[in-house]
């Protein structure tokens, strides 16, 4: 049958750490030197990637996927001013230096999608390359004004309706469907944190600038949604021509990883493979063409 195993070979193991004084929380699937950073979308959590972590570990890597501040078992201040894109990133490389990375992959979908280029905006020599799915630029600004504008209203003025939502949200039992208990989770966070995390993120930039964007040298391979309002293909389709070492995938829709991963799964696979390629070999594979 197509999909993800199910149940998963093995259970991936948390770990918690510290960030500027807050406690964060990431899974660990599989083992060893290959690793990639997978990040999840906006106010989701670390369990949004987990078939597909589980996945690219059977297939020798080792995937780290983290709940950002404000998101899934991590702390969640209600401070605004700690929510931006550039904060993500200096807390995706501090995660890094945590577990003692010198460099990794780095890889998300949507929030995750735009932290990656974050972090190859800050420091691309600790990057062998991103996975970007659903990134957030110019041609989305519209598309999330609409679908995000009402849920930072309902998350700031109608906190105490949000809040016994996400109490009832929080005593329905989990372990049945993987897409209803993503949707559970999401609406079992407490809506002031969630409100904070939307300020702060609306009132600061939402990607590198294509001036930076364009400077990035970082091998990447881009996902591209057809029908998706919030994360345009034209967005990923630019993102691609702006990269100067990006390859573009389109799937057949938004739901296509999630529901039948398989040929998008093995596109991801096949790019770490590519990442993680010794360098002297590929050196060689050149000089032999030339």
């Amino acid at each position: 049958m197509e999909g993800y195993p199910e149940p998963p070979v093995s259970a991936p193991v948390t770990h918690e750490w510290e960030f500027e004084g807050q406690r964060l929380v990431y899974d660990e699937y599989g083992s060893g030197s290959r690793t990639l950073v997978l990040i999840h979308g906006l106010l989701l959590s670390r369990k949004m990637h987990q078939p597909l972590a589980e996945a690219l570990a059977e297939r020798g890597n080792r995937v780290i996927c983290p709940d950002m501040l404000g998101h899934g078992a991590s702390d969640a201040p209600r401070d605004m001013w700690r929510y931006s894109m550039p904060l993500f990133g200096d807390q995706t490389l501090a995660l890094m230096d945590h577990l003692g990375l010198d460099d990794a992959v780095i890889g998300g979908t949507s929030l995750g999608a735009n932290i990656s280029l974050e972090v190859a905006s800050k420091q691309p020599d600790r990057l062998r390359g991103m996975f970007i799915e659903m990134p957030v630029l110019d041609n989305a600004l519209l598309g999330c004004a609409i679908a995000f504008a009402p849920l930072l209203v309902a998350t700031t003025f109608g906190a105490p309706l949000a809040r016994a939502l996400a109490f009832g949200a929080r005593r329905v039992p989990r372990g049945g469907f993987y897409f209803t208990d993503l949707a559970l989770d999401a609406v079992s966070q407490d809506p002031g944190p969630a409100s904070a995390v939307l300020q702060g993120l609306f009132f600061g930039r939402v990607a590198p600038p294509r001036a930076e964007r364009r400077l990035i040298e970082t091998k990447a391979l881009v996902f591209g949604h057809p029908r998706d309002p919030v994360h345009p293909f034209s967005d990923s389709d630019m993102l691609v021509r702006e990269l100067k070492n990006a390859r573009l995938v389109e799937a057949e829709s938004i739901v296509e990883l999630r529901l039948t991963p398989d040929r998008l799964t093995t596109e991801i696979a096949r790019f770490l493979d590519e990442c993680w390629r010794p360098k002297s070999a590929s050196g060689r594979k050149r000089r032999r063409a030339s």
